[in-house]
């Protein structure tokens, strides 16, 4: 079991994001614990104002909404009761067992989860400290839960949790509102979450879930307009169904919208590049001998998706990362050159000739570029052509670490010092 705890200054958020779960059919309210009134599983309005009540009664206190999601391992989809047993263990365990609470099952992810919503503030006004709650509190009733219940441990399955789940193309069966339905799903996850700098990258992420964002060709109107329309992707990345238009939904999803954010997504993901590119960078040095592919595949497996970008004739020319993990999509080139498409073929070569491997050549002749390992130039049969491979691999990875890269460094505004004012001296 995972378990994930979020705190905020506004309850109402939390509340109607599972409410509205429940009006759309794709959650049910499984327990209203600790509410005065017996028809609070019954009013909706009941239970967020006796929430609200309670936040009311600590006028200091500015963060009192506490959202946790409980997510089990796929296949540990159990019954009502034991859900709510186990939730009330976990709520023991963490402290809020006189607290009043939702909790509310989810069926709309790829492993069966839990969403519970409740407030930090007591009936006598005090504040339940959250600082730290999560290592203090919540890890150690995790453990225990998880021994006491039979449930597979959290390290077990957070790498699942990565995974994308893809709009059901079979839901397009039944019309426009079922399509608009599930690719709003999708949406309101990818735009809240995760942090794209262009709509090439944001469709990086939106294609996992078999999803695309569409401005049409360029002589188009919808192109001239910056119009934008959202389709479902079948298995083979072919477009069907019926566009839904980005104004039509509830939320900002149109260019105008998704272009104002590339500015902060870029500021937020800087504090990011660290983390990912030493994920690729062990993963490549743990894989000599191994090809472009093998290595994508170990990264999905951390959470990483890697697109590659290939022209009509096969060849590569681009990647993209998508980090599930930190939620960041990054070209390869703005993680630097050596994350590039030739960067990176470059270093595949070198980490297996340096380590003694001879990758396959699949070109039919030595100078032939070959398409599945990105258009880059394979080793050639015979000692000479392997270290003249490895030394050129070797000019590229020498090159790239000597040249300046931006880097980010954030500093407090209170740390940083002032600049003292000079006085002027008066003269008598």
């Amino acid at each position: 079991m995972v378990a994930i705890i979020k705190t905020s200054k506004s309850l109402r958020r939390p509340f109607h994001y599972n409410e509205n779960k429940v009006k759309e059919g794709v959650a049910e309210l499984l327990l209203a614990q600790n509410y005065p009134m017996k028809n609070a599983e019954q009013t909706a309005d009941l239970r967020l104002k006796y929430l609200l009540k309670l936040a009311n009664l600590n006028s200091i206190t500015s963060v009192n909404a506490v959202h946790i999601s409980l997510n089990f391992a796929p296949g540990e989809d159990f019954e009502k009761e034991k859900l709510q047993e186990i939730t009330k263990e976990y709520i023991r365990g963490i402290g809020f067992e006189s607290q009043p609470y939702l909790v509310y099952k989810h069926t709309d992810a790829g492993h069966p989860h839990l969403h519970i919503v409740t407030t930090n503030i007591e009936l006598d006004g005090k504040r339940i400290p959250l600082h730290n709650i999560g290592k203090l509190k919540s890890e150690p009733t995790r453990k225990a839960i998880e021994k006491q219940f039979g449930l597979v441990p959290a390290q077990s399955q957070k790498h699942g949790l990565f995974i994308a789940k893809p709009v059901a193309v079979s839901r397009l069966d039944y019309g426009k509102s079922e399509t608009k339905w599930a690719i709003g799903n999708v949406l309101q996850h990818v735009l809240k979450n995760y942090k794209f700098t262009s709509l090439p990258e944001l469709n990086a992420v939106l294609n996992q879930y078999r999803v695309v964002a569409d401005r049409g060709s360029e002589e188009s109107r919808i192109f001239k307009n910056r119009g934008l329309v959202y389709r479902v992707l079948d298995d083979q990345g072919n477009k069907i169904g019926v566009p839904i238009k980005a104004s039509s939904f509830y939320f900002k999803a149109t260019l105008n919208s998704i272009e104002s954010r590339f500015e902060a997504n870029e500021m937020g993901r800087k504090k990011q590049l660290k983390s990912t590119r030493s994920a690729i960078d062990l993963t490549v040095m743990k894989m000599p001998g191994k090809s472009l592919d093998e290595v994508i595949k170990s990264l999905e497996k951390q959470g990483i998706a890697t697109l590659k970008r290939e022209n009509q004739e096969g060849r590569l020319y681009g990647i993209t990362f998508v980090d599930h993990r930190t939620k960041c999509v990054f070209n390869g080139s703005a993680l630097g050159k050596q994350y590039s498409a030739k960067g990176l073929m470059d270093r595949i070569v070198f980490q297996s000739a340096k380590s003694g491997f001879t990758l396959e050549p699949l070109a039919k002749s030595p100078g032939q570029l070959n398409e599945k390992q990105g258009g880059q130039p394979l080793p050639i049969i015979g000692e000479s052509g392997q270290k003249q491979q490895a030394i050129n691999a070797s000019e590229s990875l020498l090159e790239t670490v000597i040249s300046p890269q931006e880097t980010y460094s954030y500093l407090p505004f209170d740390w940083r010092k002032k600049k003292r004012k000079m006085k002027r001296k008066v003269t008598k």
